[in-house]
């Protein structure tokens, strides 16, 4: 010990000082070698030379460590063998058999919209069970679960990769010599796994029953899932503020289960808002309050339409919320695509329907009205003021009384938020991500990613899936002094709604500041591929606006967003840059590639419109990218400037199980605008929980909600994607 304090102190480390722990009486034992007085084993810690303890922290998901991840997938694989009957028993007569990472040759399936049985998917199958001729299994046995399109490098040639339901009793009815395979199917981790029954998910309309009614014509469901409907005197009033994915489904199931809905919105329906959209593209007339980011749908429905989450995409809830959309004229393959999306010409018809059907529950909606404040007394919520959008915030407004309040607005309603911290809702600044938005021609990315089979996809209507790609990259600060203090300032890059055979469209809200996104019709059948490439910002970087508390992120964005305006030229031009220039810090050429962006873009210097810490993240990730994607890094790739409204840049704080605010009783803050969602289908989920639970304290709901659709999976409001 001496050794080790003289050598610190040549070192010129400093120590803190600690002191031993007074001595315990000890006893041996021939087992257990020294013990602690009571009995229990006497552990070291671990010391380092300067009498410092080594704690290991503990290690999750591809982090951990081997023998750990050994020991939790033997128990994985106990698991599966205690559901699965034994081998040769009767019970396996029946019950199904989930068989996943089937692989079946690009070249050899039908292509990308076929979502049945094919010869070469029972080949796949018959290998999976070691049936010997896969010809004699019949299809009516076999439902595919999930098709995803697999183009990977690492594998020799490009794979359709298919999980597929086994209906065991059907199976043995059409071709009793299975039997033998059957009896000795082996269970396999995430590759064979028994399920006595199979796994269906409703959509919410059908789970809740609405054609049930009860004494004297009264709402009610069925008590199938241990819920419901507890008739009363009086319904009771809800508003629901904005019409996005978590609105319409919390209003979904509140009027589903008997309250007084009014649903708010201060844009305007579809029809109305893809009308004013087209004034924009065409006309360059901004309507504040009828544009991509306001109006019916939300932010999301001139998107690309993507139902990918981070939340887990088997989840009961995630597929309720899907077969929802279904109901209400989706198509059938979403269901099964590894990558579903919509596109915006499949959106605003599901959008006219979800509407049309909330009106028939007797749901208020009311189009063009803003909600300029709350009704609070006593520390609750008793109502709102609203007003007409067209007209000054206050004027004809009108105040509404009401028994709770949904907030469920997008993150883009930054004069809500500022409404909310007059009231002192409590408001915490979180992460979100702010870049570029790159643009290539499509057949390039399409090259990139699939070389010979490129041919193949024939703008979205061939047989292989339009080519997308998906990047996380993490960068190291340049300024970081060490090793240690890299890793603590490292930042995460990476594509955010990628758009393949997509377009870039103005999202601002502000004649004066500019923002865009990508979007894509279903068939995904431009000639270009769009995808922002952002980097995170915390906290930390939203120092110079510390001044607006709780909002510091919104002016962290509005900055950039009134200088990419400055950069335009204004008339919402869009600055933008060759990526090679990008790299090199130069603006060498004053004509750009084409863009698919409508209103024009400038030439300009888009490595100075960020602070050094993000343009330098943003070019390594490209060049990293290269290295992966040869050809990325093009001098046909084009730079739009500025992506900065990838998600809420706060969260609104609220109770875990209630949904409630914690500062303000009555409110209940949902979706990506509260930051607990990021994308159209966490937020769907999110306000469907919080319809179930907001039911619960009006006593509209009995029952246990997580026993029909699990438990809600916790959200960040981050999304990569």
């Amino acid at each position: 010990m001496a050794l080790a304090f003289a050598t610190a102190a040549a070192s010129g480390l400093r120590l803190s000082p600690f002191s031993l722990p007074p001595p315990h009486p000890l006893r041996a034992s021939p087992s257990c070698g020294l013990l602690h007085a009571a009995g229990t084993p006497f552990l070291r810690p671990r010391r380092c030379g300067c009498g410092a303890v080594v704690r290991c922290a503990k290690r999750t998901g591809k982090r951990r460590y081997p023998s750990e991840k050994k020991r939790l997938d033997q128990h994985h694989k106990e698991m599966l063998r205690r559901v699965a009957p034994l081998e040769g028993s009767e019970g396996r007569e029946s019950g199904y058999w989930r068989l996943s990472r089937l692989a079946v040759p690009a070249r050899e399936d039908p292509g990308k919209d076929f979502t049945g049985i094919s010869l070469p998917l029972l080949q796949a199958i018959a290998k999976a069970i070691k049936f010997p001729v896969a010809s004699m299994l019949p299809d009516e046995a076999f439902t595919v679960i999930r098709k995803s399109f697999d183009a990977r490098k690492v594998l020799k040639e490009p794979q359709f990769t298919y999980t597929v339901d086994m209906d065991v009793k059907k199976l043995l009815d059409m071709e009793p010599r299975a039997w033998d395979f059957i009896a000795r199917l082996e269970p396999k981790l995430g590759a064979v796994e028994y399920m006595p029954e199979e796994k269906l998910a409703s959509d919410l309309v059908s789970m809740l029953n609405v054609s049930n009614k009860g004494y004297n014509n009264e709402p009610g469901i069925r008590d199938t899932h241990n819920g419901s409907v507890c008739p009363q005197d009086r319904k009771p009033r809800v508003a629901v503020i904005g019409s996005g994915p978590s609105g319409l489904f919390a209003s979904l199931v509140l009027g589903e289960l008997g309250a007084e809905v009014t649903l708010l919105e201060r844009g305007q329906p579809v029809e109305q808002r893809g009308r004013d959209i087209g004034a924009l593209a065409v006309r360059r007339i901004l309507q504040t309050e009828s544009n991509f980011c306001f109006g019916e749908g939300g932010a999301g429905t001139w998107s690309d339409g993507k139902l990918v989450t981070r939340i887990g995409k088997n989840t009961d809830g995630v597929q309720a919320v899907m077969k929802t959309f279904v109901h209400f004229g989706a198509p059938r393959n979403i269901l099964v695509d590894g990558k579903p999306h919509l596109g915006t010409d499949k959106l605003v018809p599901l959008l006219r329907n979800f509407r049309h059907h909330l009106g028939d529950l007797g749901v208020t909606i009311r189009f063009n009205t803003r909600v300029d404040d709350l009704v609070v007394e006593d520390g609750r919520v008793k109502g709102i003021v609203v007003s007409d959008s067209e007209l000054w915030p206050g004027s004809g407004s009108q105040k509404i009384s009401f028994d709770a309040v949904v907030l469920a607005v997008g993150h883009s309603a930054r004069d809500t938020y500022n409404m909310l911290r007059q009231h002192n809702v409590d408001i915490s600044p979180k992460s979100f991500a702010v870049g570029l938005r790159i643009e290539h021609p499509q057949e390039l990315i399409n090259s990139i990613q699939y070389s010979e089979l490129a041919a193949e996809v024939q703008k979205g209507r061939g047989r292989i899936p339009v080519a997308d790609y998906k990047i996380v990259k993490s960068v190291s600060d340049i300024g970081a002094a060490n090793e240690l203090d890299n890793a603590e300032k490292s930042r995460s890059c990476y594509s955010f709604c990628m758009c393949p055979g997509g377009q870039v469209v103005l999202t601002s809200t502000d004649p004066s500041e500019l923002c865009i996104n990508g979007m894509s019709f279903s068939r995904r059948a431009s000639k270009w591929a769009n995808s922002a490439l952002v980097v995170t910002v915390s906290a930390h970087d939203f120092k110079p606006f510390e001044s607006h508390g709780p909002l510091a992120g919104v002016e962290f964005q509005r900055e950039f967003e009134r200088r990419a305006a400055t950069m335009g030229g204004g008339n919402f031009v869009v600055p933008a840059q060759r990526v090679t220039d990008f790299i090199s810090n130069r603006l060498s050429v004053t004509t750009l590639p084409p863009s698919s962006y409508r209103l024009g873009v400038r030439p300009s210097k888009l490595h100075e419109l960020f602070p050094p810490y993000i343009t330098e993240a943003l070019q390594q990730s490209i060049i990293m990218i290269d290295r992966e994607m040869p050809g990325f890094l093009s001098s046909e790739a084009l730079l739009h400037g500025v992506e900065t409204r990838t998600s809420s840049p706060l969260q609104i704080s609220r109770h875990g199980e209630t949904y409630e605010s914690t500062s303000l009783r009555g409110l209940y803050p949902v979706g990506e605008g509260a930051g607990y969602a990021g994308g159209i289908l966490s937020a769907a989920v999110d306000g469907m929980y919080c319809g179930f639970a907001l039911a619960k304290q009006l006593s509209l709901f009995h029952g246990d909600i997580e026993s029909f659709l699990g438990k809600a999976q916790k959200q960040t409001g981050f999304v990569k994607y």
